[in-house]
């Protein structure tokens, strides 16, 4: 019996590799007819997906008011948003607001999803309580909250501090408070969407986990540290990117709470782009918003493709 020396089987690879990638195979293998059936999602996608993103990198070179001819400045508009003052502001008011929001809005999913897959009783109840805030529109939600963050003693909130002997609260009339007052209506209007998803990863780990534990004489909360967070661990990595990536692009709070006050205190690098494109200068100035943008936009697919890399490894261990 013959056995193949390294250099052999390495020819044989290759020509097993020209074969598959011959255009002749690839038509009889079915590759023409589902490229006809994928040409119209590809059309679809290409027209309204990545006709936008190219437009609006052009247009980050250029000065233009959408009506008139535009004009072509090369670095300029990215110059002129590193030189903006309210830049640097509204990026370390979006970091701010996104420290916030990891402080308290990632756990407390994870904390509620624990407790309501130890309730043995009414479980579907509290999924949907925990569910009903992400239901409502998020513009009744803001609106909502503004009543509740009234700063007049009769206002719910400050009512409630002062059952307690709290004196009223400025909440988003203040620089200090508001944007804490902003990271408590986001968390309570998108924890309920991450609460159904670690509900649901909670339903595939196992119970012989749980009374192997239990046998070792493990607590509830060792349960919880040596079972389900390891259990739950590529879940948590993927909420966890999902979140920073929600709060970098957070407007929607700011913009109807604050309009990015008191004294810009609340503006964030999305209304930045708002105020760039629609409230400045007669026109707007489009360059300038798009080239924060694609700013932004680089920013964090740089931060989700190291994120990734660097969570791999323990996700897979």
């Amino acid at each position: 019996m013959t056995v193949d020396s390294p250099a052999r089987v390495r020819v044989a690879k290759a020509v097993r590799t020209r074969r598959r990638h011959n255009p002749v195979t690839w038509v009889q293998r079915g590759g023409l007819t589902t490229l006809l059936f994928l040409l119209p999602l590809l059309i679809i996608f290409g027209v309204f997906s990545w006709t936008p993103i190219v437009e609006a990198v052009i247009m980050s070179f250029q000065k233009t008011n959408l009506v008139t001819a535009p004009v072509f400045v090369g670095w300029d508009n990215f110059v002129a948003v590193f030189e903006d003052p309210v830049f640097w502001i509204a990026v370390r008011n979006t970091g701010f607001f996104a420290l916030l929001a990891l402080l308290f809005g990632y756990p407390i999913p994870l904390v509620a999803a624990v407790l309501m897959s130890e309730v043995k009783r009414m479980k579907g109840f509290y999924s949907v309580l925990a569910y009903l805030p992400v239901v409502i529109p998020p513009v009744v939600s803001v609106l909502l909250w503004k009543i509740f963050y009234d700063a007049s003693p009769n206002g719910v909130f400050n009512t409630i501090l002062g059952w307690v002997g709290i004196p009223p609260q400025p909440w988003i009339q203040d620089a200090v408070t508001a944007m804490p007052s902003l990271v408590l209506e986001a968390t309570w209007a998108g924890a309920g969407g991450t609460i159904i998803i670690y509900l649901a990863a909670l339903t595939s780990v196992s119970p012989d986990l749980y009374d192997a534990a239990e046998v070792d004489g493990a607590s509830i909360w060792g349960k919880i540290w040596h079972v389900t967070l390891p259990q739950l661990r590529g879940i948590l990595f993927i909420t966890l990117i999902l979140q920073i990536i929600a709060t970098a692009q957070v407007f929607l709070q700011p913009f109807l709470f604050t309009g990015g006050g008191p004294v810009n205190s609340t503006t964030t690098i999305l209304l930045l782009i708002y105020q760039y494109a629609f409230t400045q200068s007669l026109g707007g100035a489009y360059g300038q918003a798009t080239a924060l943008s694609l700013m932004l936009a680089a920013f964090l697919a740089i931060l989700s493709i190291v994120y990734f890399r660097l969570t791999a490894r323990w996700s897979d261990n």
